[in-house]
């Protein structure tokens, strides 16, 4: 016979209060969110660039790093980076966007905290 007792959950009869400075806080966070979310889609197309400098310069490095005496194998490695470079740049870009503005509050937000 299966049965079950009863079970009392202990709930805080208050919830913790945020002082007047923490919701300030939080409410100009927000708002840092909200203002680096519009400047990542309005320059976009920086960001694009960025990210296509980026790919360039880290795709030899570590092609560089990985075959460091087979130019041979280099260069046919430097030729298949330039062919999957836009693919790259498509999922760099959406990750760019999506954390991107996220990161550099949680940053900028230690960086004001003492």
């Amino acid at each position: 016979m299966l049965t079950s007792r009863k079970k009392t959950v202990d709930v805080p009869k208050r919830l913790p209060v945020l002082s007047e400075e923490e919701l300030m806080e939080q409410e100009r966070m927000r708002d840092v969110l909200v203002l680096l979310e519009h400047l990542v889609e309005r320059e976009e197309t920086t960001l694009k660039l960025i990210i296509d400098r980026l790919y360039d310069v880290g795709s030899v490095n570590l092609i560089n790093k990985k075959f460091p005496n087979r130019p041979r194998q280099r260069r046919i490695m430097k030729s298949i980076a330039r062919i999957f470079k836009p693919v790259a740049k498509i999922y760099a870009l959406r990750w760019v966007k999506k954390n991107c503005p996220r990161l550099v509050t949680n940053w900028l937000q230690t960086k004001v905290r003492f």
